[in-house]
This record gives C-alpha cells, sequence and structure tokens, in this order.
C-alpha cells in the first residue's frame, strides 16, 4: 500500500504496566521518503488490579496457561480499542498498529512472546491489524528489540541520541549512516515494584527517590552486574530483572526508599555512560517526568537534555508503532540489522485483515 498520507492507530503496553498507550496519528511522506506526523489523539487506559496482578505473574505461567491468557487479553486489547474509536469516533483507518504486550523475551533462546496479536483482534475491532512485530527478528537471530530506532531515524534525526525512558531505558543513535541501538538497564519496572511497597503505583516526580539516603555499596554491586560490560545489540526483559536486579536490591537489607534513592543513581550512572560529551538527548517515556533522576543524570554529565511535550514523551512508543505498521505495509525495512544484530535488515510484523 503505497500512498503518501495515511491514517493509523498505534496501540502500546509496556512492561512498566501503566496501561495500554493508544494513539490516532495522521502520517505524511515526501517524494524524498521525509516522514511527517501528527498525534490527533491519545490516551493511555490504565490497567484495573486485577489484569497488572497477571502480567506480573504471567511469566511463570505453563504454556497451556500462556495460550489461554492471549485468548483473554487479545479480546481485552479489542474491547479498548474498540472503546477508543468510538469514543473519538474514528472512521476511515488504514490500519491498527499493535505492539501488544510482552510476557517472554529470551531471544539467546529463541523465545519471545506478546499476548495480544492473535488474527481475531482484526476480528473483533473490524479493522485491519499490524502487529507481532518482534518474532520474526528473533528467528532472524535477532535479540527482537528494541524496534523503536528505525522510528528514530525517520522521526526524530536531528538530535544525536533518543533516550526511552520507560520499564527499562534504551537508546539510539547514528553511527556513519548505521543505526545503533540497545537496552541501557531497568527504569520503571523496578522503580514503581518497589513504590507500590509504599502504596504508591510510582515514585511521582522522584520524591520517594529524593528523600532516601545513598547506599555507595550496593550502587556498586549494581554497577557491577555482567550485562553493562556487554557490547550491543543486547535486550533486557522481566527475566533479567528477577534473575539480576532484585535479588540484589532484596539482599541489601535497605529501607524501600534507601533503595529508591541508590537505584535512581544507578539508572542515572548507566545512562550518562552511552552519550558522548555535549551531545543532544531526547528523552521520552514515564521517566522524563522522574524529576530526581533528571537531575542527577544532568548533575553526573554534560550533555544537552531535550524534553519534548507531553504527547511525545508519553506515546511516542504508539507513534512509532503506527509507522511500523505503515512500513509493513508499504513492504519497506522496519527492523534493522544493526539495532538488533539479525541476519539482515528486514520488514517484520503480521497482517490481519479484517
Amino acid at each position: 500500500m503505497h500512498k503518501d498520507r495515511y491514517h493509523v492507530l498505534g496501540v502500546m503496553s509496556g512492561t512498566s504496566l501503566d496501561g495500554i498507550d493508544i494513539a490516532e496519528l495522521d502520517f505524511s511522506v515526501s517524494e524524498k521518503n521525509e516522514w511527517t506526523f501528527k498525534i490527533i489523539k491519545a490516551e493511555t487506559i490504565p490497567y484495573p488490579d486485577s489484569w497488572r496482578r497477571i502480567l506480573k505473574e504471567a511469566v511463570y505461567f505453563s504454556e497451556g496457561r500462556l495460550k489461554t491468557l492471549n485468548e483473554e487479553y487479545t479480546l481485552y486489547l479489542s474491547e479498548c480499542i474498540s472503546v477508543f474509536i468510538k469514543r473519538h469516533d474514528i472512521a476511515d483507518l488504514d490500519a491498527v498498529c499493535s505492539h501488544g504486550h510482552t510476557i517472554l523475551h529470551r531471544p539467546e533462546a529463541g523465545i519471545t512472546l506478546q499476548i495480544g496479536n492473535l488474527p481475531k483482534l482484526a476480528t473483533l475491532i473490524g479493522e485491519t491489524v499490524i502487529c507481532d512485530f518482534r518474532v520474526q527478528d528473533v528467528a532472524l537471530g535477532g535479540q527482537g528489540a528494541p524496534l523503536v530506532p528505525v522510528g528514530d531515524q525517520l522521526l526524530f534525526n536531528e538530535y544525536d541520541y533518543c533516550l526511552n525512558l520507560g520499564g527499562f531505558a534504551n537508546c539510539s543513535y547514528g553511527n556513519d549512516g548505521t543505526r545503533i541501538a540497545y537496552d541501557i538497564c531497568g527504569v520503571n519496572i523496578v522503580l514503581n515494584h518497589y513504590a507500590t511497597h509504599l502504596g504508591k503505583a510510582y515514585d511521582h516526580a522522584g520524591d520517594l527517590a529524593a528523600s532516601g539516603i545513598l547506599d555507595i555499596h550496593l550502587l556498586s554491586k549494581l554497577n557491577a552486574l555482567p550485562f553493562y560490560d556487554k557490547t550491543p545489540p543486547k535486550s533486557l526483559g522481566l527475566e533479567w530483572v528477577q534473575e539480576n536486579v532484585f535479588p540484589v536490591l532484596k539482599n541489601s537489607g535497605q529501607s524501600t526508599l534507601n533503595i529508591l534513592r541508590t537505584y535512581t543513581e544507578h539508572i542515572a550512572i548507566q545512562l550518562s555512560r552511552q552519550f558522548r560529551e555535549h551531545s543532544s538527548v531526547f528523552i521520552t517515556g514515564g521517566g522524563a517526568y522522574h524529576d530526581f533522576l533528571i537531575s542527577r543524570l544532568k548533575a553526573i554529565s554534560n550533555m544537552e537534555i531535550i524534553l519534548p511535550e507531553k504527547a511525545i514523551i508519553e506515546y511516542k512508543e504508539a507513534l512509532i508503532f503506527g509507522l511500523l505498521g505503515i512500513l509493513k505495509l508499504r513492504g519497506e525495512v522496519n527492523c534493522l540489522s544493526s539495532v538488533t544484530g539479525a541476519e539482515r535488515d528486514h520488514s517484520t510484523g503480521v497482517i490481519f485483515h479484517k
């Protein structure tokens, strides 16, 4: 489907379990293959506690239970998308481009699972659906992540680095005409977990972390995790956090506030190690609102930090999955081997017709 304008929905559910991001998007492409976009409407549909609990525990489910969960989540996702379409009176969509929700991600074992990507999603919402963007890349020997860098390259290439602070931190940048990208460390997947210990869904503005005391010994242990010495491509999943981060934090014997303070410092240090001095860093994702983290990053690094408008901070990933779906419709590359380590660049995703 080649034309110069597209009207799609981008749908994203991240590992931080904030909810389902849905964005109505308008994209235009010039004859020189220059893309522009507009976020028309966007909202996050929060997960009820029941779904948040299930999605946290699903990594431990049996194969049969995961199959049932996939069916149930696809139905739930279809209801959320349908309500969004009806509430905003949206018509004439080219496609709904959906990431689904990651349950398993062990690319070294050839495993990645995003639920909500079943063919029935297209039937239930009555729209063409492009989804399941990670499986093909893993089959080609890639990490299946991160996928956003193609969008960084096409939509935000005026910045030296694009940094997303979601469940995990990941960044991308151009290097002699090649896009490089990788996961850096856990962010909200850890911070939100400990905020719930204090009765909060998340650490608003980083106020909790700011009130804690830094544990230098714990900080050293975190910074010594072997993942940080690996060279890209590399990616992270919930399993890595459960096996490598949570045990270190739990065994520290520190209070929740001190853990939040120390882990926030750890994030800032790991982020600062990624960027050249005096470079411009474009930051999006929920972590962009963690004022204490941003202040620590500024304090220990020497770079220009750019925080865009609220819609882009909150919905950049939904925006880019909308673009990835369009590129799939056009039969164009939307996944870069330089980013994921796959054997070749390719056009990933599956198209389900209504």
